[in-house]
């Protein structure tokens, strides 16, 4: 692994003139905006205790009460939270690069919405959302594979304070259990389009060049995105403040949020030309 610095990350990418520039985040990213990580040392990481018991389809459908209790209690903070300088940082990478005529794709592994509130208008959700709910039942017009609800469909008061049996959200349409419009660990990419897979995978199937930002590289997507590029030899960069040195990526090791706005300031000579 290439160890890099803000000005040398801005050199590559100033590099891609029209080229392609995919963004991938993880959870570090949302890290400065007070959400925890989900994998990795952080003793309050979301997956660190409880996935093989609760992150799971299975458990939804064994114990939706307790399934949707964990789920408020591990997720219900994202609602709150704002975007840090990270996120305006990569809206404003993508304003950039689609101003000189290049692309951009940002896909991201988070299921908050702090992308779209700092301004970038059409992430790739591979995880889905906390935004909106679903049916449970596959082919019901609010399920799967195409169907979903805001979560003011429904009424919070009443059961997300205090999920029971009685309270738990239900669909309007064929009275199924409501559950979570996010990815499980039992589930697929493939499992609703709004995950828009094939989106993701046209991208890192023909970006310039990958741009990895808070992500542990533990789940399918960034293991995909990784050997994309390096099969096509494009060259992957990855901004983490733990990350160790391996063979597959370029190191720009710091906080997303202090490492973008620097990316940004150095590509400013490259703006004015």
């Amino acid at each position: 692994m290439t160890l890099l610095d803000a000005t040398g990350l801005a050199g590559k990418v100033a590099a891609l003139d029209r080229g392609h520039l995919v963004v991938l985040t993880g959870a570090g990213v949302s890290a400065a905006s007070g959400l925890p990580l989900f994998r990795g040392p952080d003793p309050d990481a979301i997956w660190a205790r409880d996935v093989t018991e609760m992150g799971t389809i299975a458990a939804f459908e064994r114990d939706p009460v307790t399934w949707w209790r964990w789920f408020i209690a591990r997720f219900g903070g994202l609602r709150d939270a704002r975007p840090n300088a990270a996120h305006a940082a990569i809206a404003e990478l993508e304003r950039w690069q689609l101003s000189r005529g290049g692309r951009f794709t940002l896909i991201t592994q988070n299921v908050d919405t702090l992308h779209e509130a700092a301004g970038s208008p059409s992430p790739v959700k591979v995880h889905g959302t906390i935004s909106r709910f679903r049916c449970s039942r596959w082919g019901c017009a609010h399920g799967a594979p195409s169907g979903s609800l805001p979560l003011e469909a429904f009424d919070a008061l009443g059961w997300f304070d205090e999920p029971r049996k009685e309270t738990l959200p239900r669909c309007p349409s064929c009275r199924a259990l409501v559950r979570a419009h996010v990815l499980l660990f039992d589930e697929y990419y493939t499992g609703h389009d709004d995950y828009e897979f094939a989106r993701a995978s046209e991208a890192l199937g023909t970006m310039s060049l990958l741009l990895l930002v808070g992500t542990s590289l533990s789940v399918g997507i960034t293991d995909v995105a990784v050997r994309s590029a390096a099969g096509r030899r494009i060259p992957a960069l990855r901004i983490d403040p733990r990350a160790e040195q391996n063979g597959h990526t370029m190191l720009v090791r710091g906080a997303a949020e202090q490492i973008l706005p620097g990316l940004l300031s150095a590509l400013a000579p490259a703006v004015k030309r």
